[in-house]
């Protein structure tokens, strides 16, 4: 897939709203490592996996001082209900205009049960504390997401690329 960002590009400049309606950008970001993982859809199977992958291991995500932040284009209102029914314990943004998926390259033409829909590529970036861009999993398989995440997390770490 070929995407308008790469890895040791800098992340594009960004602002959004969190579940509990608080405003998100980059540049708040900046001297943090993160992880941006953008996801179809609240309360679906394959995103509600993933989403309990993220919030099971969080914590090891703390160990390598890494915050985790889930982006869809769904509602706060829909954010706000997934993160208490399945008590997620990290950020999610709404990106209901799909300009952060536009930046990002992940909002594609998917075929869905033989139709044709604009829609989210599964895709994660990890970015360091300058904020720059240091790992890309597009399309982004669900089975074991979190842990090769976090896998590249650790080598990035012990190589000190972030």
């Amino acid at each position: 897939m070929n995407l308008p960002v790469s890895v040791r590009q800098q992340v594009p400049s960004f602002k959004a709203f969190d579940e509990q309606n608080q405003l998100f950008s980059s540049t708040n970001l900046l001297g943090q490592i993160y992880v941006l993982y953008f996801y179809p859809k609240d309360d679906t199977p394959g995103c509600t996996l993933q989403a309990c992958q993220f919030r099971d291991i969080k914590t090891s995500f703390e160990k390598f001082e890494t915050r985790i932040i889930g982006i869809s284009p769904d509602s706060l209102k829909s954010h706000e209900k997934f993160s208490h029914k399945y008590q997620l314990n990290f950020t999610l943004l709404s990106d209901s205009s799909h300009e952060m998926c536009d930046l990002f390259g992940v909002w594609q033409e998917k075929k869905i049960f033989g139709k044709t829909k604009m829609g989210v590529i599964r895709s994660t970036f990890i970015v360091d504390a300058k904020g720059l861009i240091r790992w890309i999993e597009s399309p982004a398989q669900v089975d074991g997401h979190a842990e090769r995440v976090l896998k590249a997390i650790q080598i990035l770490k012990n190589g000190e690329m972030i």
